[in-house]
């Protein structure tokens, strides 16, 4: 297998970064397909990606059209550029060695060009912060992506009940919030050739009354038998509920609509002086107190799914990783079979809505399997990507850093699993990488720079 770097353009977002890379994943000549928005860049591992390259195209310009892939440049002639000849604690003899006061280290480091020196007060200064790499258990994840849906009871559609046209009661707009039982409009047929159904529903209802009036009196004279009455009864009884389903609003201006529950409107379906007919949805009012997650898996992951139990979210709005074991989530199903016209499988969670997360959003998912013991993994925070390749710095002492490769297993979102290039007691930069990597150039710390 090959692995082949290209640069990636016409991308808007990082969740159209996670649908394009999925797409590309599920082609079985692909072993491995890795799209980084951050460098806009795609890792593809395959027996000739070059050839494999107008296929690459044409996957992905069918989920984001305007995509393109370019082979990146293979001479890499800068690869000496970064070579500084600064401090170096690894001890060894070099040109422009500086010995440190009262600091005795062995010479026992190989690759001593991508150590860094960094004092104390600009690491505190660049807000760096470090974590002892130890083994723990961690949860293996699948990446895709999915959408946040409306949990099952927490979003209502309103229809018409009659035939006519619709009046606004207030200004409703999407976004408006509405009480349980409060008029959202009312539906009049008046001026309607069929006639208004309330007229006719309180006509009928009346006229069943006065009927049901007189036989209740024939009744105890033994005028009218017990079987007659009751089916005057039942007929007076069917008017007056049909009558009441039309209830008229305040005002007496057509059917009043009614919430069927408190929320939000979602979705306004009609304006004023439409005319609807009954059945026709109205509007949508949503809660969003429980919410629905659901994940498109591809199909390749199918024998896997049996395993997954919870996952991991990100939207594209927010950085934060929302997990759904601290938001009561639970798996409500996976799906047995393919979507029309669609190489994914859809996986169903259920959770409450504790971080104020909009239904409809696209984000990407990453759905986790059982925990496995003694894995070592690190905060994602912790990575810096250079031409498809990942490192980290190691904190050597208090002052010294090293740049070191680290071979990336799957990620939670929030933590990445290490194979290789950390060991158990390694202390890890987690937070401000960006600035020890800037310090190996310049030995400054951007925002601290002083007049020469």
């Amino acid at each position: 297998m090959v692995k082949k770097v290209y640069l990636v353009e016409n991308l808007d977002c990082a969740n159209c970064a996670s649908k394009v890379e999925a797409a590309l994943g599920a082609l079985p000549e692909v072993q491995e397909a890795v799209l980084t928005y951050a460098t806009m860049q795609l890792r593809i591992t395959a027996e000739d990606p070059d050839a494999l390259l107008p296929k690459l195209q044409e996957v992905a310009q069918k989920v984001e059209p305007g995509v393109e892939f370019y082979p990146k440049d293979s001479a890499h002639s800068h690869s000496g550029e970064h070579e500084h000849h600064h401090d170096c604690c690894c001890g060894h003899d070099h040109d422009h060695e500086h010995e440190h006061e009262g600091e005795k280290v062995e010479a026992a480091h190989e690759h001593h060009s991508d150590e860094i020196v960094l004092t104390p007060e600009k690491a505190e200064a660049a807000g760096v912060e470090v974590e002892t790499v130890q083994p723990a258990p961690f949860r293996r994840s699948i990446l895709t992506h999915g959408q946040i849906l409306a949990a099952q009871g927490d979003e209502a559609t309103v229809v018409a009940g009659v035939s006519g046209i619709v009046t606004f009661t207030h200004n409703i707009a999407e976004g408006v919030q509405v009480a349980k039982g409060a008029e959202l409009m009312s539906i009049s047929a008046r001026n309607v050739q069929d006639g208004d159904p309330v007229t006719r529903a309180r006509v009928a209802y009346e006229t069943a009354q006065k009927e049901y009036e007189r036989a209740q009196k024939l009744v105890a004279d033994r005028i009218v038998s017990q079987k007659d009455f009751e089916a005057v009864r039942e007929k007076y009884e069917n008017a007056r509920i049909a009558y009441e389903a039309l209830s008229p609003d305040k005002k007496g201006k057509g059917v009043a609509v009614l919430a069927p529950l408190a929320g939000y409107v979602k979705t306004c379906l009609v304006k004023e002086g439409d005319y609807v007919t009954v059945g026709q949805p109205l509007m949508s009012i949503t809660q969003t107190r429980r919410l629905r997650l659901r994940a498109d898996l591809s199909e390749r992951y199918y024998p896997q799914l049996s395993s997954i139990s919870s996952a991991n979210f990100k939207t594209c709005y927010n950085d934060r990783v929302f997990e759904l074991d601290k938001m009561d989530g639970r798996l409500l199903t996976y799906g047995k079979s393919l979507g029309d016209a669609s190489f994914y499988i859809p996986v169903t969670f259920e959770f409450n809505n504790q971080g104020n997360i909009l239904p409809g959003s696209f984000v990407e998912v990453y759905l986790l399997s059982n925990e496995i013991p003694d894995v070592i993994s690190i905060p994602q925070s912790a990575l810096t990507e250079e031409q498809g390749l990942y490192f980290v710095y190691v904190r050597m002492d208090a002052e010294c850093y090293r740049k070191q490769e680290v071979k990336l297993g799957t990620t939670n979102g929030k933590r990445v699993e290490i194979l290789s290039g950390l060991k158990s007691g390694d202390v890890v930069v987690t937070k401000g990488a960006i600035h020890v990597k800037l310090a190996s150039a310049s030995n400054a710390i951007p925002g601290h720079t002083h007049n020469h």
